[in-house]
Formats: structure tokens, C-alpha cells, sequence
């Protein structure tokens, strides 16, 4: 018998495709605007956090939602808590998202309750496109105190590259400041302690491997699910690729979902999925914390699914209904291992060749448990994802495979298929200098002879 029907805010991606899977059992319905496609993304020009709650609730009414959920990082996870407590129904409390999401706040806390795994930090002392301080320590990591996709987030070496990634048109700085503010006008109200969240802010830059601790606290136990391993392309800060399961020690593992266990109950993280992103430095066997996201992790609710026959989309719809997920049937897996491969191009000038109707239709006979997702974009956008993120992710391709070694094998033959490079360019890292240096081929979505 079905459950009730639950509301889903912004419900894009691998989330549309995480409910429709579970439609039969899990019914829902969607309210939200799609973020980076046009004419949908035009509703940022007048979004209001509260007026959108305000409306989501008389939509849920109307069609008999009784739960609401959100993966959304950027307006989805606060509005869905918001509604929640409007509507007396199960979620994440509103401060603990505010917490989590105002990233220099959560190093405060960060530094109160497990110092260990915290690193310097400071709030970059100037306006969107002010003059640079003087007196900043380099190589500093600079990034927004409160945004989503690593956005606007990288290291400069000095000055004067701390004064070129801040420099914003008009239109960027109008973009950056309609996707702040619906936050700043809640964490005012709620959160006033944290200040402002229009800044940029700085974090002396971090060493070892990435890694990802996806869990869920149910009556404010916290329950750690998996590590996935973040790869990334040579001498970047862009993924490449997501593997599960993880080759990270198990002690190690254990010892982070002890610092995400810390962090959550200081900052009232009491019901709902998360995330936490950390490196781990082998020489120093050191943990550093990245950051922590208080929704699941969409992207990977895949992997675990095809590894462990975890669904972390019915997780967040038991979350939502007041079940117990750990009560949840688990599904047979399928893999023993698997990743989420991203393509890139670093190259604004190469042309990136997406693959024709032949060439999916080869892929999808030959790889039938594939997700594929493509993300073609005009000169505006790729001008702007080359500013902002250095890179532009054009393609991801989910996989299982017996093996790492297997699933390498089966991702090879897939990007032959599609006509794209297969994401394992970390084998080339001892012949490479510097990113710049890479054969421009391995960057413009052409296969790798």
C-alpha cells in the first residue's frame, strides 16, 4: 500500500529520477524551479524564501502532501525545513540547515567541538568586488561563505589572483546576490549571531585525498551509511569521478563520522540526511573538514543503492513520514563496485561533441544499467562556469561493476561509446606539471588514443 503523498522542493536531476523510481510506493508531488535551465531559472529575479514556504504549503494542502523533502543545497533543504515546521510534519530543524549551510558559522562551531579537524579561517575583509586586504598569509582557499557546486571556490597563490577571481560584472554581481540574499533575510531572523552571509571568506588550504561521510540522524542518533571517495582531475580541484566503496581505512572512517557526530548534535542536527566532506592527509593521518550539507547527497544515493541495496531517496521519504529508515527493506546490489564519472573540458575554446542518437542508442544496448546526463549550455553559460568553476562538467555516467578493475574496463568501453575520454586521467599525474600542460584533447570531449 502506498504512503501518503510528500511534497519534493526542487526536485531535479538524480532526484527526479530517485522518486520516480520509487512513485509506486513513495507518491509526490514537486513544486520549485529548475536552477540552471532558462526560462525556469528567470523566478530568481523575485524569490522570496518565506513567500515560496508560504505558497508551498497551500499546494501541499491541495494535493494532499503530508511530508515534504529536499535535497536541494541552495533553496531546497532550508525552504523544505521551513515548511516543515509551518506544517507540524517531520524535518531538519531550520537553525541546524542555516548552521550547517553558513560556512564560516560552521567552522565557529567547528573549532568549539572538534578542533582537531578544523583548519585557520577568516572572513575576507571586503565587499563583492571591493580592494583586497592587505596583510593576508598566501596561498590562501577562498571561497563564498554561502554557496553550492564549489562555486566561486578556489586557492591564489597571491594578491594579485585573490584580485582577479574577485573582480564581478554587473550581471555576476547580480547573480551572486539573488542567489545570497532569500538565505540573509532568514539567517537574520533565525541565526543573526552568524552575520552576514554576503562575504567571501578565506581557509588556509587543505592537503590529502577528499573523501565523503553520507549518514542520517534519527531521533538524534546519528547513523554514519558510507564513505564515497572524490577523485579529481591532475592538479585541479574539479571531480572526476566518484567511487563507492571506499578505500579509506575503516578506522579512519570511524573517526570522522565521530566529528560529524559532534558537529550535528552541537548545532541541533536532530532529524534528516547529510554530508560531510573531509580530506585525509596519510602522512599525518590528519582529518580536515571541508564542509557539511545538511540533505543528502544525491548524486551518490545511486552508488549505494547498486553496492549496499540502500536507497537513500526512500531514507529521505521515510525521514519525511516519521519512519524509522533502519526499518526499511534493503534492495538486492548489483555491483561490487561503482562510480559516478564526470567529464570536463578545461578548454573554453575546444568544442565539446555530444553524442548522437546512433551512439546512445549503442551505449544504452550495450550498458543498460547506465544513468547518463548530459549538460549542453550556451557561450553565457560556459563563459561562466569557466570564471566561476574553471571548468565545465558536460557529461556523467553512473556505472557497476564487479571490481574497481572491472568497472574501469566497462568505463572505457562506455566513453568509447560516447565519443568522450574515460575519467582515469590520474594515471598521467606523474607526467604532469601543471593542468594547463594537459593534451588539450584529454580536456575538449575527444577519446584518448
Amino acid at each position: 500500500m502506498p504512503h501518503p503523498k510528500t511534497l519534493l522542493l526542487f526536485n531535479y536531476d538524480w532526484d527526479e529520477q530517485g522518486a520516480n523510481r520509487l512513485r509506486t510506493q513513495w507518491p509526490s508531488v514537486v513544486s520549485g524551479f529548475d536552477l540552471f535551465s532558462f526560462p525556469s531559472n528567470a523566478r530568481l529575479a523575485w524569490f522570496d524564501t518565506e513567500r515560496f514556504v508560504a505558497k508551498a504549503a497551500v499546494f501541499a494542502k491541495l494535493h494532499g502532501a503530508k511530508a515534504v523533502a529536499s535535497n536541494h543545497e541552495q533553496f531546497g533543504a532550508l525552504c523544505a525545513a521551513l515548511l516543515a515546521e509551518k506544517m507540524g510534519w517531520p524535518g531538519t530543524p531550520v537553525n541546524a540547515i542555516l548552521a550547517c549551510q553558513h560556512k564560516l558559522y560552521a567552522r565557529k562551531v567547528l573549532q568549539q567541538v572538534a578542533p582537531e579537524a578544523n583548519l585557520p579561517f577568516a572572513r575576507l575583509d571586503a565587499a563583492y568586488g571591493g580592494p583586497v586586504p592587505q596583510g593576508i598569509d598566501y596561498p590562501q582557499f577562498v571561497k563564498p561563505v554561502k554557496a553550492a557546486f564549489s562555486v566561486l571556490s578556489r586557492q591564489v597563490k597571491n594578491a594579485e589572483e585573490l584580485h582577479a577571481h574577485t573582480r564581478f560584472g554587473p550581471w555576476e554581481l547580480w547573480v551572486i546576490k539573488h542567489l545570497v540574499e532569500p538565505f540573509e533575510r532568514i539567517a537574520k531572523k533565525r541565526l543573526p549571531e552568524a552575520g552576514t552571509a554576503h562575504s567571501m571568506m578565506l581557509e588556509a588550504p587543505m592537503r590529502g585525498r577528499q573523501y565523503n561521510l553520507d549518514g542520517y540522524v534519527w531521533q538524534g542518533d546519528v547513523r554514519p551509511l558510507g564513505v564515497v571517495d572524490e577523485v579529481m582531475y591532475p592538479n585541479t580541484d574539479a571531480f572526476m569521478r566518484f567511487e563507492y566503496p571506499s578505500r579509506l581505512q575503516a578506522d579512519v572512517q570511524a573517526r570522522a563520522a565521530d566529528v560529524a557526530r559532534r558537529f550535528l548534535n552541537a548545532v541541533g542536527f536532530d532529524h534528516g540526511l547529510f554530508n560531510m566532506e573531509f580530506f585525509h592527509d596519510e602522512a599525518t593521518d590528519k582529518i580536515t573538514v571541508i564542509e557539511f550539507n545538511p540533505r543528502m547527497a544525491s548524486q551518490f544515493s545511486d552508488l549505494y543503492l547498486r553496492v549496499d541495496g540502500i536507497d537513500l531517496h526512500e531514507i529521505a521519504f521515510a525521514l519525511a513520514h516519521g519512519i524509522d529508515p533502519a526499518t526499511l527493506t534493503r534492495a538486492v546490489p548489483t555491483a561490487g563496485a561503482t562510480a559516478s564519472f564526470v567529464y570536463r573540458s578545461f578548454n573554453p575554446k575546444a568544442a565539446v561533441p555530444f553524442p548522437g542518437f546512433v551512439q546512445k542508442a549503442a551505449f544504452r544496448k550495450a550498458f543498460p544499467d547506465a544513468l547518463l546526463f548530459e549538460y549542453p549550455k550556451d557561450t553565457k553559460e560556459l563563459h561562466r562556469d569557466f570564471k566561476w568553476l574553471r571548468s565545465y562538467r558536460y557529461g556523467i555516467v553512473h556505472l557497476g561493476g564487479e571490481n574497481p578493475r572491472d568497472l574501469r574496463q566497462r568505463c572505457e568501453q562506455a566513453s568509447a561509446l560516447l565519443g568522450w575520454p574515460a575519467p582515469y586521467l590520474e594515471d598521467l599525474r606523474e607526467q604532469v606539471i601543471d593542468a594547463d600542460k594537459l593534451p588539450t584533447e584529454l580536456f575538449a570531449g575527444k577519446p584518448v588514443s
